[in-house]
């Protein structure tokens, strides 16, 4: 079941607001613990919308707790190519706040008139890395049916296109006669099971109050404070004689005057309490003009006073600034937020939505949900992590970043005045209160462990000598640091091979239980999912026998990381069309696999294209429930393995993570020696994770 919904517009003013406020009363009845967030608000001191949804439903967050970044901030970042920090710091907040919450409702960004498109991006972008469905809201005003639908199944798409579910579409400030149209107008490109929705357009919320307009003029109340929620219908200059404007006055009118039209103030304040005259909002008095003293006496003896403002700028000004203003609910909007929960109700059967909500299951993983998670994973137990090549500057200042995120205990292996020569060489700011350095031959463990080695392998014909110079052998000393118990982990292969690396594990560290093979992962965060894939690194010619073994250990991987393995064995052919030794080898690993283990969901032999695409999948494999949404892709031996892993990195971008060894009893893993920063950075953390013992 999700955690929340997201809200998006598709432009400015679509009236969200009211969405919002149904939205929240609703599921404020089903729950009791119900969170709201925006992620990217406008600029300013405070955004006046969150408080109001805060103050208004008395939620147990803090104002903080509730806002991402402002608009400023997030287009800055974005033009420095800095999207996926946004992403990361945006799904921090907002896991904060889901673990805190039954369920939390997102609101998307206010659609300013330029950079549609963007926006409409990056609100995309934010809902699939958050896992949400999403509510599409549509603006009616001034709109004919088909440009409606245009505009409507443009943003659909683009959620679709991203496999990000919209489960309704609500459409708001419709006419009254248009709202089946409206309606019928969604279903036309709607699949039957996505809801379609209507809601009139309200005059009472499309008006602003004189409170909204005093606080967007920056004016000064000079009488009439206690009806700042009068409704502004229409305005009104007075700038003829009375007797020529008084003809003009309309009801809930905004009288706009300068400010030593006596004429002008008394004239229409008398007819607002007249029997022949409608009542007006309020009166703006332009220009930084007041009434004289008698006028101002004569005011105050009246029984009934409007809303009377005087602003600094001139009529012109202040009437094109009064037109410009659209309406918005604020906190003490106490009329406009009941009416707008009304209305909701009235016009959009929640039942059938909110049922929509509970069963709501998010199957994809992004890999900024992934890098996320294994964050937060690795922050649950804080392990110890050996890396022997510490005077590598790629190991040097992923450790640095790991000590300063307090993710992991670091050692690095080596010279100590070595690595701090690269330390300042490199410009970085290491704290060596949090960090371990230590040269094998001065360790006070190093006597214990040769003795150790030593007697672990005296029957392979070694003698102290030779105990002593594989102890001098930083891939030796940090795997015997692990067997030890003084540290829970190793990543080495930036410098050396994997053999190097993977020896010492496999001489005395040894496989788990019921284990016969150690094999690889890689965990690829594509641009939209994160798939497993194996083995890449180890095993260059898997039996029949091995490869289901690498099958199995991967989709345990998989699942311990939060994946949902689907499992593609992969071949030159689908199905049973295919002869020939190799491919009859993945379909007899397949078989044994199905027989280890009936729970897992296996395809085998399967072509990459048909494991991976939909389209090719149902066409090839229409009965699979793999085709088309592998998550575990098993290559049938190394030469095959990783050269793909390598020619999806480099050709499509994708984060390579790993590879991660399985089957140790503690975790050793190997880097590339061509790894990077942040290859490092994510292999510890995933290693200090297989530590924790999942």
């Amino acid at each position: 079941m999700t955690k929340g919904i997201y809200i998006a517009t598709v432009e400015d003013h679509s009236g969200k607001s009211l969405i919002s406020l149904g939205l929240m009363h609703k599921l404020l009845g089903k729950m009791p613990k119900v969170g709201f967030f925006r992620p990217i608000i406008e600029d300013g001191e405070l955004d006046t919308h969150t408080q109001m949804m805060l103050s208004h439903f008395d939620l147990k967050i803090s104002y903080e707790q509730a806002i991402g970044i402002t608009r400023s901030t997030a287009v800055h970042m974005i033009n420095q190519g800095k999207t996926g920090e946004i992403i990361d710091l945006l799904i921090d907040k907002y896991k904060q706040l889901e673990e805190q919450s039954d369920f939390v409702l997102v609101e998307g960004t206010d659609f300013k008139s330029e950079g549609g498109l963007a926006e409409l991006n990056i609100n995309v972008l934010i809902a699939k890395n958050f896992g949400l469905p999403v509510i599409l809201i549509g603006n009616g005003i001034e709109k004919t049916k088909e440009e409606l639908q245009d505009i409507m199944q443009m943003a659909y798409n683009s959620y679709e296109e991203k496999d990000v579910q919209v489960i309704a579409i609500i459409n708001n400030k419709i006419l009254l006669e248009n709202i089946e149209i409206a309606n019928m107008a969604m279903k036309d490109f709607l699949p039957a099971d996505i809801e379609a929705y209507a809601i009139p357009r309200i005059g009472s919320l499309l008006n602003p109050t004189m409170r909204e307009i005093i606080a967007d003029l920056d004016g000064k109340i000079l009488f009439g404070a206690d009806y700042l929620e009068n409704q502004v219908g229409s305005m009104g200059v007075g700038a003829m004689q009375l007797r020529n404007y008084l003809p003009q006055v309309k009801e809930d009118n905004l009288v706009i005057t300068p400010g030593d039209r006596a004429d002008i103030i008394l004239g229409v304040l008398q007819a607002n309490i007249s029997k022949n005259y409608p009542q007006i909002a309020g009166i703006i008095l332009t220009g930084g003009l007041v009434p004289e003293e008698p006028i101002i006496k004569l005011i105050e003896g009246l029984s009934f006073i409007v809303p009377i403002v005087s602003v600094e700028e001139g009529t012109f000004q202040i009437a094109n600034k009064v037109g410009a203003l659209k309406s918005k609910i604020y906190a003490n909007s106490h009329k406009k937020i009941q009416t707008s929960i009304e209305i909701f109700e009235e016009n959009v059967p929640i039942g059938p939505l909110l049922e929509k909500l509970m069963s709501f299951e998010n199957l994809s993983l992004t890999p900024r949900m992934f890098q996320y998670s294994l964050i937060k994973k690795a922050k649950i137990s804080k392990k110890h992590i050996v890396l022997p090549e510490g005077t590598d500057e790629r190991i040097i200042i992923a450790a640095a970043r790991l000590v300063s995120a307090n993710l992991v205990d670091i050692t690095l292996l080596g010279e100590e005045y070595k690595i701090k020569e690269k330390v300042i060489s490199l410009g970085l700011n290491l704290d060596y209160e949090k960090i371990n350095i230590v040269n094998p031959i001065e360790s006070k463990h190093f006597e214990d462990y040769v003795k150790t080695i030593f007697e672990l392998r005296k029957h392979k014909n070694i003698n102290m000598d030779i105990a002593r110079d594989y102890m001098l052998d930083v891939s030796y000393f940090g795997t015997m640091m692990i067997y030890k118990g003084h540290a829970d982990g190793m990543v080495s292969g930036a410098t050396h091979t994997t053999q190097h690396t993977i020896r010492p594990a496999l001489q005395f560290i040894k496989t788990k239980p019921g284990i016969n093979l150690v094999s690889s992962v890689f965990f690829m965060c594509l641009e939209d999912r994160v798939v497993v894939f194996g083995d890449c690194a180890i095993n260059p010619n898997p039996t029949a026998f091995e490869l289901a073994e690498i099958a199995i250990s991967s989709a345990e991987s998989a699942l311990a990381f939060g994946i949902e393995p689907k499992i593609a064995m992969l071949s030159y052919s689908s199905g049973s069309s295919g002869k020939g030794t190799e491919v009859e080898k993945v379909r007899e690993a397949t078989e044994i696999v199905k027989i280890k283990r009936p729970d897992l969901k296996i395809e085998g032999p399967i072509q990459y294209d048909a494991a991976v695409d939909m389209e090719i999948g149902q066409s090839k494999m229409p009965n699979s429930e793999v085709a088309g949404q592998a998550s575990v892709l098993i290559f049938p031996d190394l030469n095959t393995g990783n050269n793909t892993y390598k020619a999806v990195q480099r050709e499509t971008g994708a984060i390579a993570i790993g590879p991660m060894l399985q089957g140790l009893n503690k975790p050793v893993n190997d880097l590339s020696r061509g790894c990077t920063v942040d290859d490092v950075y994510n292999t510890v953390i995933i290693t200090a994770i297989q530590a924790q013992g999942i």
